[in-house]
This record gives structure tokens, C-alpha cells and sequence, in this order.
């Protein structure tokens, strides 16, 4: 896979459609439905940014190198250990953002290793989800709560709904299409929050790590998520590739604010298929293989640290994945979150496997070749 590869508009744009039809609900959406324009800012220009389908290699970024920590241990036990290089900044009541998964969804992080990371270090910690936009097992809070025992969370936990009560507006600061974003009210009564994220492909946002996990995680499944996926654009699916991208970060940017140093980024590289956990059991089979966990207190570096292991894979491993962050124009997610000031997209990343020696991503998957076929649950 080429840096700065170009591909034509039709391609992407059809691609697209045939994911998100993919999506549990998607024969339903209503393509008249009037796009949300509230709360966009006036008197900016609102053209969106360019080059969201280039990759941009980490010799020709600029700035300050966070510490982002990586493992290989795939397993409840180095999420524990991961999770503890993070933890300082998490205190009172702790939020954790999950994605909970569709009904029966085969990626999702395992929930035995949630089970231990609450029992044993977050007894306190309490899962939020949001319900979602389009159809399916999550669209209303009653649905919402019986995926929740089918995918097997009520078994050990249970998991704030934080919209099924109401929203809020968060401001977000110096945005291009938002002032405010809409979010479940119940997230204000959270003093941290840990962003545990399966960092994945996505049919829309091309991959999904942090920034979409609180981004679309965190706006409401009425209000916010239609500020986010329908604008002004009079349909439920209208804003794509780097507008996209930028109203999800701006959405992230609200969420990320109001936590201020009080929040903590985990993404975990397993089972990822090309498709969200929103896809449920009709995502794509995986071909890419695991690769381990990160962990950073900035998101930017969590996420670009992701992205970096991937493109550092052989061209076998990686094709699809790449192809579709490429297809939909995802870089576009980590130059606008520097643009935005939300952090650092060059690092330091820490292997705790190794003595705490600092490596790049292609030292993190230089022993990973191959493809992936069968998910586990």
C-alpha cells in the first residue's frame, strides 16, 4: 500500500454505501429526513478539510512526543497491566465508554476482560453507553437494555444508558460546524472518564479508535448523532469523508473538554474487522491480524499509534484495513484532532513487554504476518 495513493470518488463513495447497507437497521433510513443544523456556528466558512485519504509518515510530522504504552498481551491480564500506566488520572466516579456491541456481536472486547478490570481495579467504574441512530438492537433505551443481557454485560455489571433519561449541550471550542454538541445528560455526573475502545474499521469513519468511540459514543442517538452523520444535508447519511471526520472530532472535542486531565485512552487491536461492532454479527470477516493494546493519556497519540501499527504491517495483513480508513478518507480524524489542539500525533511508545524500551510500530508488529480468519468471542 502506497503512501498518498489516490482513488477515485466512485469507488469510494460506492464502497461506502455497500458497508453501511451492511449495517443492522440500514434498509430502514429514511433518505428525506431533514439534516440537523442546529447549533453549527455562524458566520465561519464551513468547507471541509482535504487529504483525508493520505497517510502521513511519522518522519514528516512535527511536535511534542508523548508516552503511549504498548503490549502484545491480548488477554484480561494485560489489560490490567496496561490500564495501570494510565490510571493516575482517573478518580471519583469513573465513567468507562464501551462499545457494548449489537446483539451477539463476535468482536467486541471480551467481557471477562471488563469483568476484571472493574472487580480489580475500577470497583467503583461504571460502563456508559448511548443508544444509536440507525436501527436495530440499540436504537431505543428497552431495546438497548435487552442486548445488553443478550451480549452477557448485565452478568456482572450494569450500564448507564446516559441519553435514556435526557441530553445535554457540551460546548466545543473554536469548531468549524459545532458550537455545542448534544450528549446523554447522564454523563455529567461522572468526574473521569476511561475511554476503552476495540479499535477496528469502520464503514463510515474508516477505522474507529478513540476519537469515535467519544465522538459518536457519546452524542445522543437522536439529537447529536444526526448533528453528526446528517448536517444540513436533508439525509440520515449525508455528511461523508472529511466533513465527517471533523464533525466527529468536534463531537469528541466536547466530550474531551468537559473531562478536561481527568481521562484516560485504551485502544485495543483485536478481532478487527473492517466494520464496526455496530455491524454485529454481519461485519466482515477479520483477516487482520491482532496486533496488542495501547494506552496513552493523549488521544491523538492513542490513535495515530494504532493507525501506525497497522500500515507498519506486510502488505497481505493489512490491504483491507488499509483499504478502507483509505477509502474513507479517516486520516482526516488525526489532522484535524491536531488541528484542534486535542493532542500529538508523534510519540513515544513504551513496550512494557521489554523492559519499558522505547520502540517504533514497526518494531511493535514486526514479528506479525499473514492474515487473521476466524473471530472469537
Amino acid at each position: 500500500m502506497k503512501e498518498k495513493m489516490t482513488r477515485r470518488n466512485f469507488v469510494k463513495l460506492a464502497g461506502m454505501a455497500v458497508a453501511i447497507a451492511a449495517l443492522p437497521g440500514c434498509a430502514t433510513f429514511a433518505a428525506d429526513e431533514k439534516g440537523a443544523g442546529a447549533n453549527e456556528p455562524l458566520g465561519k466558512a464551513k468547507v471541509a478539510g482535504t487529504g483525508g485519504e493520505y497517510y502521513l509518515p511519522y518522519r514528516e510530522r512535527q511536535g511534542a512526543e508523548p508516552v503511549v504504552y504498548f503490549t502484545r498481551d491480548l488477554s484480561a491480564a494485560g489489560l490490567l497491566k496496561i490500564y495501570d500506566k494510565v490510571k493516575d488520572k482517573l478518580g471519583g466516579k469513573v465513567a468507562v465508554k464501551l462499545h457494548t456491541g449489537e446483539p451477539h456481536g463476535p468482536n467486541i472486547i471480551p467481557r471477562h476482560w471488563v469483568k476484571d478490570l472493574l472487580q480489580n481495579r475500577l470497583s467503583e467504574g461504571t460502563i456508559i453507553e448511548t443508544n444509536t441512530y440507525y436501527g436495530g438492537g440499540r436504537d431505543t433505551t428497552e431495546k438497548h437494555r435487552e442486548t445488553l443481557k443478550t451480549n452477557g454485560w448485565t452478568d456482572f455489571t450494569t450500564v448507564d444508558i446516559i441519553d435514556a433519561e435526557g441530553t445535554a449541550m457540551l460546548p466545543v471550542p473554536n469548531g468549524k460546524w459545532f458550537t455545542e454538541m448534544s450528549v446523554g445528560k447522564d454523563m455529567l455526573k461522572y468526574d473521569s472518564l476511561l475511554t476503552l475502545t476495540h479499535f477496528k474499521g469502520h464503514a463510515m469513519g474508516g477505522f474507529g479508535g478513540s476519537n469515535k468511540n467519544l465522538g459518536i459514543g457519546c452524542a445522543d442517538g437522536k439529537i447529536g448523532k444526526k448533528m453528526i452523520h446528517a448536517g444540513e444535508s436533508g439525509s440520515q447519511w449525508g455528511v461523508t469523508n472529511e466533513e465527517f471526520m471533523e464533525r466527529m472530532t468536534e463531537s469528541t472535542q466536547a466530550t474531551v473538554t468537559h473531562f478536561k486531565d481527568k481521562i484516560a485512552f485504551i485502544n485495543v487491536m483485536r478481532n478487527m474487522s473492517v466494520d464496526c461492532d455496530c455491524a454485529g454479527t454481519s461485519a466482515q470477516p477479520v483477516v487482520t491480524p491482532d496486533i496488542g493494546i495501547v494506552a496513552s493519556l493523549d488521544i491523538l497519540a492513542a490513535d495515530q499509534a494504532c493507525v501506525d501499527c497497522v500500515y507498519a504491517l506486510p502488505e497481505e495483513s493489512k490491504h483491507d484495513l488499509v483499504e478502507r480508513m483509505e477509502s474513507r478518507h479517516s486520516m482526516r480524524q488525526l489532522t484535524y484532532m491536531k488541528e484542534m489542539g486535542m493532542g500529538n500525533d508523534r510519540y513515544q511508545l513504551i513496550d512494557l513487554d521489554n523492559g519499558d524500551k522505547v520502540i517504533t510500530a514497526a518494531e511493535a508488529v514486526k514479528d506479525i504476518k499473514g492474515t487473521w480468519g476466524t473471530g472469537q468471542a
